[in-house]
């Protein structure tokens, strides 16, 4: 593959090998006089001049481009949930996977950060400083949906709990809800992951599922009928409340219930008051 036209800040660059000093080797790209230091822990045994080799770019503590073959944990104009290592006057620093911290100035925290908090954020670049920083205020990050067709698949970010379900970045760039009803499993928020689009709302946000459409009904069914076999009878029926049900067999009311009809159906069960037995 050929090598970047160009270094980029807070992205992997491929580039060349093109010189070799004590403390590490220069890479470069395409453009004049464009390179940057590899320190030499980070050097590949047996690496020759000429070869490319695929880094990360980041600035040290004195502002200058340098280049790592680890990786962060996210990268320029991605979302992620870090946890604050230091605090200054001036703003926090937290954890992003490499040797120099990503600093969260006080202007773009929603709150106070302190040490050992966890916080969402994207990184960005400031062009005045020529430096990467993470910005906490998420709704100025977030755009109207684009036009995502239902089951799309998605990448999703948990941001926060609401009384409706849980509030989700979708890409990177839109905010999305997966709704309580329809969980069924574990959560939390900082959790990244794959998931489905469901539908485009008007409001510009997306309603999301963790599972393609149409499959939501049958992991509850197998979650259900799994249980069953394996106790061959629960204290639960229709008329159980919301909160016990989820307790015991990790299923929202609604799914419930249309599984137990289900399973009715099909002669699996027998259903009383005291609950359901497996036939």
């Amino acid at each position: 593959m050929e090598i970047e036209e160009y270094i980029k800040l807070g992205e992997f660059n491929r580039l060349e090998f093109y010189k070799e000093v004590d403390f590490g080797i220069y890479l470069r790209s395409r453009e004049e006089n464009d390179e940057v230091l590899l320190p030499s822990r980070y050097v590949p045994a047996g690496i020759q001049m000429g070869d490319t080799l695929d880094v990360f770019v980041y600035s040290d503590s004195e502002d200058r481009y340098v280049a790592t073959t680890e990786k962060p944990y996210r990268k320029l104009g991605e979302f992620g949930n870090f946890e604050v290592v230091d605090t200054s006057k001036f703003g926090a620093f937290v954890d992003w996977g490499l040797p120099k911290n990503l600093f969260v100035p006080l202007s773009t925290q929603k709150r106070k950060l302190k040490k050992g908090d966890f916080v969402i954020g994207k990184i960005k670049y400031d062009e005045k400083t020529d430096r990467l920083y993470l910005d906490a205020k998420i709704g100025r990050n977030i755009s109207p949906a684009e036009n995502f067709k239902e089951n799309d698949e998605v990448e999703i970010l948990v941001l926060a709990k609401t009384p409706l379900g849980f509030k989700v970045i979708v890409n990177d760039k839109f905010e999305g809800m997966i709704y309580e009803n329809e969980i069924f499993e574990k959560i939390n928020v900082g959790d990244r992951r794959k998931a489905y689009v469901k539908q485009n709302r008007e409001d510009g946000k997306l309603d999301i599922s963790l599972t393609p459409i149409g499959q939501s009904r049958d992991i509850a069914y197998d979650k259900v009928l799994s249980i069953l076999e394996l106790q061959k009878e629960l204290p639960l029926n229709t008329k159980s409340d919301a909160d016990e049900i989820k307790k015991l067999v990790g299923v929202s009311k609604k799914a419930f219930k249309s599984v137990v009809n289900r399973l009715k159906s099909e002669e699996k069960i027998e259903v009383n008051e005291e609950g359901i037995r497996l036939i």
